[in-house]
């Protein structure tokens, strides 16, 4: 299937595709706890059976069930060494599938199989230890065994995870030119488990180049109607989407899914008027369910796929938006180790304090936009580019502007920026376009055009028109729009040309009002060699916006040229702009004293550094997530006087309890949650051995586990991590864990706490198992639940004795359980 022939299917029909695998097979025998990709291997007419009920029900597409046939997952059952034989064959029993259809219906109709990728269920570096290159090589390793089986098309479902995304798509791109859908799945926040919002994802990866993208899971139809709306005003490819059949219940020791295939298909068809051009089922869906689906929108007229593209820049959690008549935006400069002797010596010897410190000051004075320039002697500048970039991303969650000379560099970059970044820059220099353009079409990029050629600098504003012109031509040439682009307009010193200011206004105004192209300048260029810069800066800056630029590389610490900036947006009447102004006016006004709090990192540590109170950079490391330099806090304090046990107790309890407040205001995201996990991890290890304990001190002991026949363990291993930072006795027994082992270790350790996670709805039945035979065998242990399907209602129902819903949480849960049970 090509690309053109995907499009004229999506241009004739609403296109149907299948329904849920694992929960129409495990009624038709498959039990839990299995390999299933090894049962269905063991019972194909089950599969085949299944697959041609959907055909024959109206489905376009069915999704091959590869779903989980990846070395990573394969390895929780030793069939690692079967990944080449169990894609090879589950491809061939949806063929036969096809083949079924067609002769028993007798039927010529094109129906398509897709290729199924899906999660690992490892995290990706630097959330988790799985390394990127790792994840795209596990990717294009089963991919290259269903593309030898000839699959049609490329399904990448249920993802969670951005990065992880962008990982399986990269895969695809580079083993094939096959369409390629990318779904995700979405909790009640409207974000995934890693704080991706659908806005975002639809902007970075339809500018990576996937077909169509969509939602599957999450929740049935009925509330999945704000997540379609927010992906149709911005996506210009096709959006999916495939539900469950509702949300699922236990009734009578079953998981049940209460949308009948009636109800289904009508809240179906609202998500088809909302922008939906490709519908299925996910968890609990039926072949009944595709086929009342297919009759209730074969009438539906198909939707116009927009052509405009959306101007952005994203992280992996959030978007900036860049409109031409929108806010001024500064992309911060002060990360470039150019004149600054303390960054260089700094990042000599790997340390990133600096940095972050800039990175996080420039954040709070105002940047839009954080550039990245390593460009120095005695560093390897693709491994600190990457570092850097890793550290910078954690924390301010800004997007980077990718600032290097050498192409490498920022290939390596582009690959491992979880997000949209921008290209600093690209110009007519010797090889220059000819590398870096099709880096920021396969990598989703913005780039600056710099206009500049291999004869240097314009000579004058026609010379510049025809660079710029060029350059765009090239750029379009790769499969690049105007969207993509910011124009450089070359700044120059007014000392040198004094026409150097009209020329660059001149350039402003032909990029918006002719091209509709974003502008930067670099600002305080404009000044160089004059004396009293600031003002010409300021000044010029407030001409510039008059004229319509976009952006400035400049310095936010400088109050004037900020404050300008504001004043000039205001007299040009942009939206909000009074608001803007009158809030910093505020904030000036009542924090004067502030002023003296500006970046001061060349000469050395600033006077809000000098009077830090002890214990105040330990806090901050680990709201920061800063594993790198925790040891190194705790060892200064330690020097200082203070003891182990008051590290814990007074700096890292309280930090670790304000990323749980950050996490549950939704200010933070599971990344954010496990990088400060992991930072007071790594400095109470560090501290345990200095700290003499009695056993009375044992706050209390938890077994935990992922219940059997479920092999995700994302948020198991953060609650683990979050007990065992409180001073919990935590014995993990790990994921697919048989009820009996769970209870046999809590009889044994004499446990107070059994807390058991599901993420599948076909596991969560083994939850009541265990809380039942607790009961039967008198265990005194507490049994706690908690998991992604896992609601308070289900924990009542099988009379668990608590549900948390994140890790901060079960923490608590687990204080009061444990205290009851003291004071019982």
């Amino acid at each position: 299937m090509t690309k053109r022939e995907f499009m004229d299917l999506i241009e004739s029909k609403i296109v149907i595709v299948d329904g849920a695998t694992g929960s129409n097979l495990q009624k038709r025998g498959m039990p839990s706890g299995v390999c299933p990709e090894k049962w269905m291997i063991e019972n194909p007419q089950a599969v085949i059976d299944l697959q041609r009920e959907f055909l024959e029900a109206g489905s376009d597409i069915i999704f091959a069930p590869t779903f989980t046939a990846n070395r990573i997952k394969l390895k929780e059952y030793g069939l690692a060494d079967q990944v080449e034989a169990l894609n090879r064959k589950l491809i061939g029993l949806s063929q036969e599938a096809v083949m079924n259809y067609q002769k028993n219906r007798n039927s010529d109709r094109k129906v398509y199989i897709a290729g199924d990728l899906t999660m690992t269920g490892e995290q990706v570096y630097p959330v988790g230890d799985l390394k990127f290159e790792e994840l795209v090589n596990v990717y294009k390793e089963q991919l290259g065994y269903q593309l030898a089986e000839g699959i049609d098309l490329v399904v990448v479902e249920t993802m969670m995870s951005l990065q992880e995304c962008r990982a399986a798509l990269l895969a695809v791109k580079e083993r094939c030119d096959l369409p390629v859908i990318v779904s995700l799945t979405f909790q009640e926040n409207k974000r995934t488990l890693f704080g991706t919002d659908p806005k975002t994802a639809v902007i970075v990866l339809q500018s990576m180049g996937v077909d169509a993208i969509g939602v599957n899971c999450s929740t049935g139809p009925d509330k999945m109607h704000e997540i379609i709306r927010e992906m149709k005003e911005y996506a210009h490819i096709p959006i999916m989407a495939k539900p469950n059949a509702g949300i699922p219940q236990l009734i009578d020791g079953e998981t049940i899914f209460p949308m009948g295939a009636e109800e289904f298909a009508l809240e179906m068809e609202k998500l088809v008027e909302e922008g939906a051009a490709i519908v299925g089922g996910c968890c609990g869906s039926t072949p009944e369910h595709i086929r009342r689906l297919s009759k209730q929108v074969e009438n539906k007229k198909t939707h116009r796929i927009p052509r405009t593209h959306v101007r952005a820049l994203t992280t992996e959690k959030n978007t900036r938006e860049i409109d031409l008549s929108g806010s001024f935006m500064v992309i911060g400069e002060r990360i470039n180790p150019t004149g600054k002797k303390q960054m260089q010596d700094e990042l000599r010897e790997g340390k990133l304090s600096l940095v972050l410190k800039m990175a996080q000051e420039q954040k709070e004075l105002g940047a839009d936009i954080l550039d990245i320039n390593l460009g120095m002697s005695g560093i390897d500048e693709k491994e600190m580019m990457i570092q850097v970039m890793e550290e910078v991303l954690r924390t301010t969650e800004l997007p980077l502007c990718i600032d290097t000379s050498n192409p490498d560099v920022m290939e390596a970059a582009l690959r491992l920026y979880p997000g949209r970044a921008l290209i600093n820059s690209i110009s007519l220099e010797k090889d220059k376009s000819e590398r870096l353009l099709p880096l920021a079409k396969k990598y989703g990029a913005m780039f600056i055009l710099l206009p500049v050629s291999e004869k240097g600098l314009p000579k004058n504003i026609e010379e510049k028109k025809e660079i710029i012109t060029t350059l765009l031509d090239r750029a379009y040439k790769v499969g690049l729009t105007k969207e993509d682009i910011i124009i450089d307009g070359l700044v120059v010193t007014v000392g040198a040309n004094p026409k150097a200011a009209i020329e660059t206004i001149e350039t402003i105004r032909f990029c918006k009002e002719e091209l509709g192209i974003a502008t930067v300048v670099g600002l305080s260029n404009i000044s160089f060699g004059l004396p009293m810069r600031q003002y010409i800066n300021s000044t010029f800056l407030s001409f510039a916006i008059q004229a319509g630029l976009t952006m400035a590389i400049a310095n936010p610490s400088q109050e004037l040229l900020m404050n300008t900036a504001l004043a000039a947006d205001l007299l040009c009447g942009k939206e909000d702009s009074a608001g803007r102004y009158i809030e910093k006016s505020v904030k000036v006004s009542q924090k004067d004293e502030e002023k003296a709090k500006n970046i001061r990192v060349d000469q050395g540590k600033s006077k809000e550094e000098e009077s830090k109170k002890p214990g105040e950079a330990i806090f901050e490391a680990v709201v920061k997530g800063n594993r790198k330099e925790i040891i190194d806090l705790v060892k200064e304090d330690l020097e200082n006087g203070y003891q182990a046990a008051d590290i814990i107790d007074q700096f890292l309890i309280p930090a670790i309890n304000e990323v749980g407040q950050l996490y549950d205001q939704q200010i933070y995201f599971l990344p954010q949650l496990i990088a400060g996990a992991e930072a007071m991890k790594k400095a109470i290890e560090f501290l345990e051995p200095m700290i003499e304990r009695t056993s009375d001190e044992n706050k209390g002991t938890v077994v935990i586990a992922t219940v059997a026949g479920d092999i995700h363990d994302i948020g198991k291993n953060l609650v683990s991590l979050m007990l065992k930072n409180y001073g919990y006795r935590v014995i993990d027994l790990g994921k697919d864990v048989p009820t009996d082992t769970i209870l046999k270790t809590a009889k044994e350790e004499d446990a107070d706490i059994i807390a058991v996670s599901a993420l599948m709805t076909t596991t969560m039945v083994e939850m009541k198992r265990i809380v039942q035979i607790a009961r039967e065998q008198g265990l005194r242990a507490k049994v706690i639940i908690g998991g992604a399907v896992i609601t308070q209602g289900y924990a009542n129902e099988i009379g668990a004795d608590g549900y948390s819903k994140d890790a901060q949480s079960a923490v608590g849960l687990v204080e009061r359980l444990v205290k009851k049970q003291k004071d019982e």
